[in-house]
């Protein structure tokens, strides 16, 4: 028989990973009470490169977040929000309209961007500077970035590049996704009923897009790479509530309210919270 409860008392956290997506479902002492894991496809179509299917990813994620409620004997009811932890450079391209990804999600080791880094690091300098973009993004040059990774999928997909300038055409790494398949706006919003695109600034920081200074994405560096800004998510905070599920979905009528890159994520729950915290135990 399903439990029933006054109040939601428990939270889902979907973490999608490299090689595999779970969801875990904990309660309010944090004991795990379900916990559902289901890996994807590693596409590998030649040397150093690497991709994922994000549609794959994406009925994983609806698959193991349905599984891990069944185990718990839970409904959505019963889940006072849901969270989300991700393999953070990863990115994908998609249709804005029809939601289909235009090409596989390029994953954070592919390195197909290596050239186009080394470009980036000589144009207009004398001498090649791959920490040309560090005083804003705090990052140098290189392929493991997502900011190349799109410039790459803009340049290489036939008619991407008119298109995203036109603002048919989202990006984002795997939160965005996901966020954008589980989520509309609220009615309160400028486009009611549209799915959110956003991220938060922990993903955003590893684009080399962003400003450090203002946690904004920056021009500057947007235009270099050639990539149209208005086709990147918003970028918001770790924790709050973004929106909620759609009625529709697994999760329908849940508070999304925490989004964190998967490295940040572990660092959060080894409560590394004071500088030095982790190395002092």
């Amino acid at each position: 028989m399903a439990v029933s409860h006054r109040d939601p008392q428990f939270v889902a956290a979907i973490d999608q990973g490299t090689s595999s997506t779970r969801c875990i479902i904990f309660d309010r002492g944090g004991t795990i009470v379900a916990a559902e894991q289901r890996e994807h496809d590693q596409i590998f179509p030649r040397n150093g490169w690497v991709e994922h299917d994000a549609t794959q990813i994406w009925v994983n994620t609806r698959q193991v977040c349905a599984q891990a409620l069944a185990t718990a004997d839970l409904t959505a009811a019963d889940i006072a929000a849901v969270g989300i932890t991700n393999q953070r450079e990863t990115v994908v391209v998609w249709d804005r309209a029809t939601g289909e990804p235009i090409y596989n999600a390029i994953v954070w080791q592919d390195t197909r961007t290596e050239a186009m880094c080394e470009e980036l690091a000589s144009v207009g300098l004398d001498e090649p500077d791959r920490d040309r973009f560090k005083p804003s993004c705090g990052l140098p040059l290189a392929s493991y970035f997502s900011g190349p990774k799109i410039a790459w999928i803009l340049d290489t997909v036939p008619g991407a590049r008119e298109r995203a300038e036109r603002g048919e055409l989202c990006a984002g790494t795997i939160d965005s996704w996901l966020v954008w398949n589980l989520t509309t706006d609220d009615a309160g919003s400028a486009e009611p009923g549209r799915p959110m695109h956003i991220t938060d600034i922990t993903n955003a920081s590893r684009t080399m897009l962003m400003n450090l200074a203002d946690g904004a994405w920056d021009p500057a560096t947007c235009a270099a790479m050639g990539i149209p800004m208005a086709m990147l998510p918003e970028i918001r905070s770790s924790a709050e509530v973004y929106g909620v599920v759609r009625e529709r979905g697994v999760f329908g009528g849940v508070p999304i309210a925490g989004i964190l890159g998967d490295q940040q994520a572990a660092m959060f729950g080894q409560a590394a919270l004071d500088e030095g915290g982790l190395l002092h135990g």
